[in-house]
This record gives C-alpha cells, sequence and structure tokens, in this order.
C-alpha cells in the first residue's frame, strides 16, 4: 500500500503526465543516439515548449511513411481500406488510447488509409504532447 505522500507523488506525475514525457524523451534518445545525449533532449524540449505555445508537430517517433508502412501490412492486397477492427486493434498497438471508434467509413466496415492516417497522426500528436493541455 502506497503512503499518502506516495500517492501524492503518483498524482502530480500523472497530473502532469511527467512517465509520459520521460518514456518518449528515452525513446527518442534511444532512437537517435545523438553523440550529445543533453544537448539532444535540450532540443526534444524545446521543441515541446514551442508546440505547445504553437500549433506545431510535437515531436513524434512514428512518422508518415510508418503508417502507411502500417496500413499496408494491413491492406496487402491493396484494397484501400481496412476493417473496423484491424483499424482499432493497430491504433492500439501504436499505443494511441483516446482515438475515434467510430470513424468514417465504420459502418461500412471500410477504414480507407486517409481515414487511418489521420486518426493515428490525431492520437499520436496527443500522446506525443505529453503536457497538461
Amino acid at each position: 500500500m502506497a503512503t499518502p505522500r506516495e500517492q501524492e507523488a503518483a498524482n502530480y506525475l500523472e497530473k502532469h503526465k511527467i512517465p509520459e514525457l520521460m518514456d518518449n524523451l528515452t525513446s527518442t534518445l534511444f532512437f537517435h543516439r545523438p553523440e550529445t545525449p543533453s544537448e539532444f533532449l535540450i532540443t526534444q524540449l524545446e521543441l515541446l515548449k514551442a508546440s505547445r505555445l504553437q500549433p506545431l508537430d510535437c515531436p513524434c517517433l512514428i512518422d508518415e511513411s510508418n503508417l502507411d508502412a502500417v496500413f499496408g501490412i494491413l491492406d496487402p492486397v491493396k484494397q484501400g481500406y481496412i476493417t473496423l477492427t484491424q483499424y482499432k486493434l493497430a491504433l492500439a498497438t501504436l499505443g494511441i488510447k483516446d482515438f475515434d471508434e467510430c470513424p468514417e467509413g465504420a459502418v461500412l466496415n471500410r477504414i480507407s488509409q486517409e481515414t487511418f492516417k489521420k486518426q493515428a497522426k490525431d492520437g499520436l500528436l496527443k500522446s506525443s504532447a505529453t503536457f497538461k493541455t
């Protein structure tokens, strides 16, 4: 059982999205492996700050080409769409928790690549922001 002080600390970290921030910074650092890690992390934090103040994309490891690749794996015969189940599982696998459960095309069980990518980008940006909105 956590003490009241430990619970207070956990609540503080959660409120300010500190675990997400640390996870993103660590992942980005490990992915890029810069020669000067401290300078790299400072730059990442500055990019996050700038994206908070202006409508800029937050730093994110998954880019548009990665999303195209994911969609391509789910649509190997190039139909131009995936099922709603594939859509939901793909977004969950990408770590996106908050997305439209019934996007355009859901009624027909045909989620287009454009819809998939838009939802994925929006979800990734929200999770990459790592600041309290």
